[in-house]
């Protein structure tokens, strides 16, 4: 990007005029109300994408103007600032911009934000510029650094902790996924002469013992800027790794909204058996779709070391497993071995050492009348009417399950279910609707969490009385205990028909990339398949994002596939992670009750139903009765004395069930205050900060953006 440098002149009295503030002998200054939401304005770049996608994932509002749009508003001190019931109040908590100034030289717009900044005290975060004098940095061609930044580590500095990235330990890894691409584009300089700069993450410069700022707050002329001076988008883990910190700076930690870092697994098949991939047939017999005449199944199943190996697992990394039990295959491998099933003794000694879940009890496939005389299978009809599993078939594998587990005293949740397949609900191309006896089975059964493959259905949605919970599948097949049967069937399936694979990928490039050449079998798991696989987990965790991961039974045994993703994903990110920003560990019902307040509390944001506003240390919210109501506070805030949230990454927050009348907070008397205005139009404040006086001769510099 390539920008001019603009320089706008604003002084007191100007400043005054900008914002249409009377004139007159000051009298003791009312305190202005800001509301609790983010203006944006988005010049369509992945920097402000990435922003908007974090208050997306939060809940926390925002109005967002985009500068490329015809008949946008106008961003002027109306726009930006009017007054209620004689109290100034600022519309907005924060502004970001794609840079410190993308409007035109001279523009009245960049001049009415500036001014609204400075005399309600509104932060403003640059999403990405360059550094230069105007921005507090010294040029990077003056003993810094411009260019790719992939696989540096970068760092949160002390004053970066102490502001709004104390919940990271430190380290800020830039990813470098392929050494073939530049994936990360910086600037790193250090701070201009005499600039009010701190950063708040840096990285060393190369070739020089300094560090240069990648992160950093700059205060000038009564304003006070994140300049982030390095390029991202959404996904990329630097990013998704500071995006908390972003929002904290830019509300003072105090907004609508918040975000924790979510990790569930669960485990299917528990009790059964998966049968296993043959590298010679390149399919899986005993599966519908393996048809050779030599296809001999070979199960495998769990041991009790694996038992043992999963509750010492959980114990080391504070986690619990969530296991979905088919309760058959303990009760045919009894039946077949004169009652002896050393398995589920071990799992059944130590059940209240994991969650259980339903998964019916011979892991049926509970939708259509399945043909499997052909390949694919398709659904039977009767006519052109399709052949459905019977509401009375699909109660019995809920039912007799449940009832197994609750003879054999599981710490079961009898309202979660995950049907086998995910079976019942439509499944592409065969069968295009959900199977119509699924609802009622559920309601006789008392089921209302559903679990869903996210793959196929991303979002939640209502079944009859349930609630569905995607699931997000693990790419750790299920039919592979060993890591070469792992590698050879991830061969079969991504690479081309000219290098021994099945040409999937190729038929599907939409969907599906291709290996540039087979993985070695002997160390194609451990070398490309756990990195990659680890990258996607973690980087739904960092995401906020808290569906559940699925694997089964099969990747516990044996080689014991899943657990070198699992260490990866849990350690990768306590590596990253301050103590006080733990992983939250639900079960299935509680991800699905987060999931849908989420989308009850974003649908009354965007029907303007909600009402929050600061005004000093007092918040004020008010949102429609039964609303499950979200947001971020300091540590120490609380409403009628009491405290309100629980802690997570320096800051209280949680659900709160509206009553439908105002609620308001206190906040810690530590808190930032926001600025008052007088009568007359001069700057206070309700508490010392720096910079909130404008005096008469200043001369306000609105610098440019952009980098070449």
């Amino acid at each position: 990007m390539k920008r001019t440098t603009r320089t706008a002149v604003l002084t007191a009295g100007a400043l005054i005029a900008a914002l249409g503030l009377p004139v007159g002998t000051a009298h003791a200054a009312p305190t202005p109300r800001v509301d609790l939401r983010v203006l944006v304005v988005s010049d369509g770049g992945p920097a402000i994408d990435a922003i908007t996608a974090e208050l997306d994932t939060a809940g926390t509002p925002y109005t967002e103007i985009d500068l490329t749009a015809a008949g946008r508003p106008t961003i002027n001190a109306a726009f930006l600032a009017d007054t209620v019931l004689g109290v100034p109040r600022a519309k907005f908590q924060a502004v970001v911009l794609p840079n410190d100034n993308p409007f035109a030289a001279g523009s009245a717009e960049m001049a009415a934000l500036a001014a609204y900044e400075q005399t309600y005290a509104i932060p403003q975060v640059d999403a990405y510029t360059y550094a230069r004098p105007a921005a507090g940095l010294q040029d990077a061609a003056q003993g810094g650094y411009s260019g790719t930044v992939d696989g540096v580590q970068a760092a949160v500095t002390t004053a970066g902790k102490a502001s709004a990235f104390g919940y990271l330990d430190g380290p800020v890894p830039f990813e470098n996924n392929d050494p073939a691409v530049n994936e990360s584009y910086a600037y790193l300089s250090t701070p201009a002469a005499g600039a009010d700069f701190t950063p708040y993450v840096d990285a060393p410069i190369p070739g020089k013992s300094t560090r240069g700022s990648l992160v950093g707050e700059y205060r000038h002329d009564g304003r006070r800027e994140l300049v982030v001076t390095f390029v991202y988008n959404q996904y990329q883990q630097q990013f998704r790794l500071l995006a908390r910190g972003i929002v904290e700076w830019m509300t003072g930690g105090v907004h609508l909204g918040a975000t924790r870092n979510y990790f569930a697994v669960h485990v299917d098949d528990v009790f059964a058996s998966d049968d296993r991939w043959n590298s010679t047939l390149n399919c899986t017999p005993g599966d519908v779709d393996c048809t050779d005449p030599n296809a001999t199944p070979d199960p495998i199943r769990m041991a009790p070391a694996d038992v043992t190996y999963a509750t010492d697992w959980e114990t080391r990394q504070g986690l619990t497993l969530d296991l979905a039990y088919n309760a058959v295959g303990t009760v045919d491998q009894r039946a077949d071995n004169n009652g002896a099933d050393p398995l589920a003794d071990a799992l059944l000694a130590k059940k209240t050492q994991f969650r259980w879940i339903n998964h019916t009890y011979t892991h049926a496939f509970l939708g259509c009348v399945q043909n499997i005389t052909v390949v694919p299978w398709k659904c039977d009809t009767v006519g052109t009417a399709i052949k459905w599993v019977s509401t009375a078939d699909i109660s019995n594998e809920i039912a007799t399950n449940r009832a197994w587990g609750q003879t054999n005293g599981l710490p079961l949740n009898t309202k979660e279910l995950v049907t086998g397949e995910h079976s019942g609900m439509k499944v592409l191309p065969q069968q295009p609707v959900d199977n119509p006896n699924l609802s009622l089975a559920l309601s006789l059964n008392g089921i209302t969490s559903l679990g869903s493959d996210n793959s196929r259905e991303p979002a939640q949605r209502q079944l009859g009385p349930a609630l569905t919970v995607p699931r997000y599948p693990v790419n750790v097949f299920y039919n592979a205990g060993r890591a070469a049967e792992q590698v050879d069937e991830y061969n079969w399936i991504y690479t081309k028909r000219a290098q021994g694979g099945s040409g999937i990928c190729e038929d599907n490039p939409a969907t599906s990339t291709c290996l540039p050449a087979p993985l070695n079998t002997a160390t194609g798991y451990t070398s490309y398949i756990v990195p990659l696989e680890t990258r996607a987990v973690l980087g739904h965790v960092l995401s906020g994002d808290p569906k559940p991961h699925f694997i089964h039974q099969s990747n516990l045994t044996e080689d014991r596939l899943a657990y070198p993703v699992l260490n990866g994903v849990v350690d990768g990110y306590r590596a990253l992670f301050a103590d006080n920003t733990p992983l939250v560990n639900l079960r299935m019902e509680d991800i699905g009750i987060e999931l849908q307040r989420r989308t009850a509390w974003q649908t009354a944001l965007r029907a303007g139903q909600v009402t929050a506003y600061r005004i000093g240390n007092a918040v004020t919210i008010q949102a429609p009765f039964g609303l499950a109501v979200n947001g971020s506070a300091p540590v120490g805030t609380t409403a009628g004395g009491v405290t309100v949230g629980t802690p997570y990454a320096g800051r209280l927050s949680g659900w709160n069930i509206s009553n439908g009348l105002p609620v308001t907070l206190t906040l810690p008397a530590s808190a930032t205050a926001t600025a008052a205005v007088t009568s007359s139009g001069s700057l206070t404040a309700t508490k010392p900060a720096p910079a909130t006086r404008v005096p008469a001769d200043v001369t306000e510099q609105v610098a440019d953006t952009a980098a070449n």
